[in-house]
């Protein structure tokens, strides 16, 4: 493989954390029923413009949701100061990738301005040629968008492509945009829904990207 498109949450880093706490946080901000660890923990992969409404108890209109979005946000940002952090050997799998030459992106269903900015904070800001957050996608994963525009952006073969992630939405764009799939069993909260995808790849340690 020479093109590696990384899903950032839960596969770079872990954060799933920080995820359940900013959404809880926001829920009970606006008067709403909290939504369960399980129950959010099960939409990540899928951005809060969908995710949000799924979760929500009572019918909400455009105006509510934005309004959620933004608390969400906010408690976000509190919340990944310390909350945020690579997994165990990420780091050095990401140096040895680009020291051979390979061409990295981060593909991912957060906005690409928060994402980042989380880059950023745990090291990672230099080290991919390009990111695609769900602010630069028509449609969301598990659509193909985001890889596909890469692909096309950077004359990429296909052949020679995989994307790497932790939940079954990561699998199915990948197959979806048709390159090779990773499962990042490291991260993932649902091992058995990820299996079920059938990635051409099921990873335990980030080191084994390195054999891809």
């Amino acid at each position: 493989m020479d093109n590696f498109f990384f899903d950032f949450d839960n596969t770079l880093a872990d954060s799933s954390n920080v995820a359940v706490l900013a959404t809880q946080r926001a829920y009970t901000a606006k008067g709403l029923a909290m939504p369960t660890r399980e129950a959010i923990v099960g939409y990540m992969g899928v951005p809060i413009e969908v995710s949000f409404a799924k979760m929500a108890t009572v019918s909400l209109d455009d105006a509510a949701l934005e309004d959620l979005f933004t608390e969400f946000r906010k408690q976000y940002q509190r919340a990944e100061t310390t909350g945020i952090t690579l997994f165990d050997g990420m780091a050095a799998t990401i140096a040895e990738l680009n020291q051979r030459g390979k061409r990295l992106y981060v593909v991912s269903s957060k906005n690409s301005v928060p994402l980042q900015r989380n880059l950023n904070q745990v090291g990672l800001g230099q080290s991919f040629a390009a990111i695609s957050g769900s602010d630069m996608v028509a449609h969301y994963k598990p659509a193909p968008d985001g890889v596909i525009n890469l692909l096309r952006r950077f004359d990429l073969d296909t052949a020679h492509s995989v994307m790497i992630g932790d939940a079954k939405y990561d699998i199915r764009m990948g197959h979806n945009a048709g390159v090779a799939t990773a499962g990042a069993m490291w991260g993932a909260a649902d091992p058995m829904a990820v299996k079920a995808e059938k990635p051409t790849y099921l990873l335990d340690t980030p080191a084994e990207l390195l054999n891809l």
